[in-house]
């Protein structure tokens, strides 16, 4: 599995196309139709593991980060129709942050009501915290992880074994394109090729959903 965490390949793409704090609008309006299955489950797919991993970096245990998970794309159904696209008031990731942020203290206050665990003090004591600089850091290099991850496997599906290899060893593990050339029997042309068509392939998919 690729490190995500650390992989160059985040970083560059971060550069190379981002518009920084900006979402684009047409996922938005696409999934304002809520007919379309097919666009919310795409949506669900990438925005679930995000949400219930800031659930579960945030000390809630599986079960109950599943739940706030649940609860967060709820609202989103039902609140994005409303949702007007403006660069100038922020990112459609940054609306989402809020919500995902006023659920969980939602659910925290729920569990300060019910008999608390030896656990539950260091939960309860962030009721009333607002969201650190570095948590909204975190939560814009979490999506954009998870932007790649989903975007890379979707890409993986579709090349030649040994094309990804030649990304991989090269984009994310570091190695010497020389190196990687002579494991796969390859030109150091067609590995520096190859690289470059999966990064275009991976970059392309994630500028179509534009979120």
């Amino acid at each position: 599995m690729i490190r995500y965490s650390i992989c160059r390949v985040v970083l560059e793409m971060d550069y190379a196309f981002r518009e920084p704090a900006q979402t684009r609008p047409s996922l938005l309006l696409r999934i304002r139709n809520a007919g379309d299955n097919q666009v919310w489950s795409q949506f669900a797919e990438i925005y679930a593991p995000l949400i219930f991993g800031f659930g579960r970096k945030r000390g809630l245990q599986t079960h109950d980060a599943a739940d706030l998970t649940q609860e967060v794309l709820a609202v989103v159904s039902r609140s994005v129709r409303e949702f007007e696209y403006d660069p100038g008031r922020g990112s459609f990731r940054g609306w989402l942050f809020t919500v995902f942020h006023r659920k969980f203290l939602n659910f925290v206050a729920a569990q300060r009501r019910q008999p608390q665990g030896s656990g539950d003090t260091d939960m309860l004591n962030r009721l009333h915290e607002q969201p650190a600089p570095e948590e909204t850091k975190e939560w814009e290099r979490s999506h954009e992880q998870r932007l790649f991850a989903w975007a890379s496997a979707q890409v993986r599906q579709k090349v030649e074994e040994r094309t990804w290899q030649a990304f991989c060893q090269t984009a994310v593990e570091g190695k010497a394109t020389k190196a990687v050339a002579d494991e796969l029997a390859m030109t150091v042309a067609c590995v520096r090729l190859s690289k470059s068509r999966v990064m275009a392939k991976i970059r392309k998919l994630i500028e179509t959903l534009e979120v």
